[in-house]
Parts: structure tokens; C-alpha cells; sequence
């Protein structure tokens, strides 16, 4: 594979990115968020994230190609995962997936984590080896996706296919001499150590992405699938939690060093009550979408429900995670929604385009905080007709 070049001319340079023969093109644009694994129900911040990734790649299409990664079967092989399948296929083999609900997938999960000790690298090889020989997902993680599908239809989220198999684009080993010969990687397993990621070239700690035994993280998954990537677009788009920032960091650095234009975009979690609750620890179904959808599901119509969440979740809440969640304010931006899509757009509104290029912030990819904070503005002049059929239509 040759080394990832920056495209000639940048598409907020001024010009544009062009074709190989000299004439403009639309810039190529990847967004990669971090993955929700398939071991617990959708909650608060889950929402968030995947609102905000989908109005970007939604608003991102109309001005530029643009691509959005989400690939279960890349992380599948984690501990995490993998650890939590071997936990069900021990703890639990009796389960019946079928009957299995979020709920009860998260109580599991709870009782997973809550273990002295997690399990011997050994008892997760027979779930790692038939995830990279036939992308196999455990039944109760597929009934999860499964049912994480009736959500995105509800919420008028974009699938980027969360129940097909896609193994990743490179293996481990190519992926490590690939890095390993441009100074961005260290092995030292000969040495009984891990694989490191290595910027310290620009002031940066090593980080491992694997453990002695060759065992990717989450970071080495990510590179399988993002690295052979990096050379097709002119912008890369990572989208993660904050508590991930300086592993980002990281990697926006590396694929910096191998010519990729990489932004990040760091999202704090919603807190409940001033406090950010992982769902290791449990998630009262209140606060989950599948609450959501017990509680707004008749609320309204359907058009106005999906703006709604939109506009709380990205335009209230913000980037960071200072607010905490409060379910009369949602239901406040939901009645807002309503009136909004009540109104005709005025005879002055500028098309789609034009307002969609307003709120880029000069990159190839547009600002979803920007984007949604426009159509609450009084006086703005908005085509939000046009818009809802763009962005959850």
C-alpha cells in the first residue's frame, strides 16, 4: 500500500480539491466515530454521539462524498466484547436470545464487569478466532443490533450497516510493519511486551495497542480498519468520547504523519444528576432510547420528535458534558420542533446548499452544533422544510 498523500488543493483552500485531470471534484470526506459495542442497551450518551455523527454525515453528503465507518465486526475481537461473550456462554448458558431485551442484555453486562477478575486471554481466542474467520457475532449481541435497528428507523438515523459483516481492511501483522517502517510503531513482543503506537517524535507516549500476545485494543482494531483508508479522502472526521481524547490525539498525530487532513471531535457524556454514569454500572431504562421511545413515541409527530432530540442532544447539551439531562427540556425542544416545522420557510431562505456551506467553518465537512443551533435562531432565515427531509428524512 503507498504512503497516503495530502490531495494537492484542499477543499477550504480556495480552490478545491481537483481530478487527475485538472478539473474540480467534490472532496472526499470520512467520518469515523468510535463504535457502541453490542453488550448493553442504548443510553443518554450513546444518543448524543450518534445524533451528532448523523446530522454531520447527513448535512456532510449534500456538499461533498462523503463516507461514515461503523464497524462492529473490526472491535468484535476486544476484551471487552469478547470477554462479555464468554462471560454469557459461562455464566449463562441458557439464555435465550430471542427473548434477550436491552435491559436484560444490560443487567448481564453489569453482572460481567462486576467480576474479581476478568478472563484469561486463552478462554477469548475461540471468540476472536471466529470473529476473524467468519465474522461471527454472538446470538445476544445480534439480537441487540437487531433491536438497535427499530431505534435508528424511529429516530430517522442513517444505518451505516451496524448488522453486516465487515472484516477489517488489513490484518494486525500487515498493519504493524506497515506503521513499523515509517517510524510510527514499535513491537516488543520478541522482547515478551506489547505492540506500541509511537508519536514520540512529536512529543507524544508510546501507547499500546496490543497486549504481549498480540491481543489488539480498541486503538489497534482501529488502525485494521482506518490506515488502509487514510489515502482515499481528503478529510478524515474521528468522533469519540472525551475520556478517549488523548488516544485520539494519537491517532490524529499518526495518520497526520502518513499525510491524512485528520480532525477530532471529542463529545463529553450526559451526565444524570451532575453525575456521568457508565453503563458498566447499569442503566435505569428510563434513561435509555428505548425509554425515550416509551415516552415521546406518541408524542407528537414523527418529523418533529426526530428534530427535537436533534436540537436538545446537540444544540442544548454542547461538545462538552457540563449540562445534565433533563427530560422536560426535551420534551420543551420537541413541542419547539413542532411549531417549527409548522411554519412555511421564507420566500428568502437560501437553498440547502448555500446554507449547509454556512456552517462548515471553512472544512469539507459540516459543524452539527453550528448547523443545529442555526435553526433555533429568531431571525435567521432557514430552509428547515428542506432541511428535515435532508437530515432525517
Amino acid at each position: 500500500m503507498a504512503t497516503p498523500r495530502r490531495p494537492a488543493t484542499g477543499p477550504h483552500d480556495g480552490t478545491g480539491p481537483v481530478a487527475v485531470d485538472g478539473s474540480p471534484r467534490r472532496p472526499r470526506v470520512l467520518i469515523a466515530p468510535v463504535t457502541v459495542t453490542p453488550t448493553k442497551a442504548l443510553g443518554l450518551s450513546h444518543l448524543k454521539g450518534l445524533l451528532w455523527v448523523d446530522v454531520m454525515y447527513r448535512a456532510t453528503r449534500s456538499l461533498a462524498d462523503a463516507d461514515y465507518l461503523y464497524n462492529h465486526t473490526a472491535f468484535n475481537i476486544t476484551r471487552q466484547t469478547a470477554g462479555f461473550w464468554e462471560y454469557l456462554d459461562r455464566a449463562c448458558p441458557d439464555i435465550d436470545p430471542s427473548r434477550c431485551t436491552e435491559d436484560d442484555a444490560g443487567r448481564l453486562y453489569t453482572a460481567f464487569q462486576a467480576q474479581p477478575s476478568p478472563p484469561p486471554e486463552e478462554a477469548l481466542q475461540p471468540y476472536v478466532r471466529a470473529v476473524e474467520e467468519t465474522g461471527w457475532t454472538h446470538p445476544v449481541s445480534r439480537r441487540l443490533l437487531e433491536i438497535w435497528r427499530g431505534h435508528y428507523d424511529w429516530l430517522g438515523l442513517h444505518d451505516p450497516g451496524i448488522t453486516r459483516t465487515m472484516p477489517p481492511r488489513m490484518g494486525l501483522e500487515e498493519v504493524v510493519e506497515y506503521l513499523a517502517k515509517r517510524g510510527l510503531c514499535l513491537d516488543a513482543r520478541r522482547d515478551g511486551g506489547p505492540v506500541y503506537l509511537d508519536a514520540t517524535a512529536q512529543g507524544l507516549p508510546l501507547r499500546a495497542v496490543t497486549s504481549a500476545t498480540g491481543h489488539p485494543n480498541y486503538l489497534g482494531c482501529a488502525l485494521r480498519d482506518l490506515v488502509p483508508m487514510l489515502e482515499q479522502y481528503d478529510e478524515i472526521v474521528l468522533v469519540h468520547d472525551l475520556e478517549l481524547t488523548e488516544d485520539y490525539i494519537l491517532l490524529q498525530k499518526v495518520f497526520g504523519a502518513l499525510g491524512a487532513d485528520t480532525h477530532r471531535l471529542g463529545l463529553g457524556r450526559v451526565p444524570l444528576d451532575g453525575i456521568v454514569r457508565s453503563s458498566r454500572h447499569g442503566v435505569d431504562h428510563r434513561h435509555t432510547v428505548a425509554g425515550l421511545a416509551d415516552e415521546f413515541g406518541t408524542c407528537g409527530s414523527t418529523d418533529a420528535v426526530r428534530l427535537g432530540m436533534r436540537l436538545y442532544f446537540i444544540a442544548a447539551l454542547g461538545k462538552g458534558g457540563g449540562q445534565s439531562f433533563r427530560m422536560d427540556l426535551l420534551r420543551e425542544f420537541i413541542d419547539r420542533a413542532g411549531k417549527l416545522l409548522a411554519r412555511d420557510d421564507a420566500p428568502d431562505a437560501p437553498d440547502v446548499a448555500a446554507f449547509l456551506r454556512r456552517n462548515t467553518g471553512g472544512r469539507a465537512f459540516v459543524d452539527a452544533y453550528r448547523l443545529t443551533s442555526a435553526l433555533l435562531g429568531r431571525h435567521r432565515r432557514v430552509p428547515l422544510r428542506a432541511l428535515t427531509s435532508a437530515l432525517h428524512g
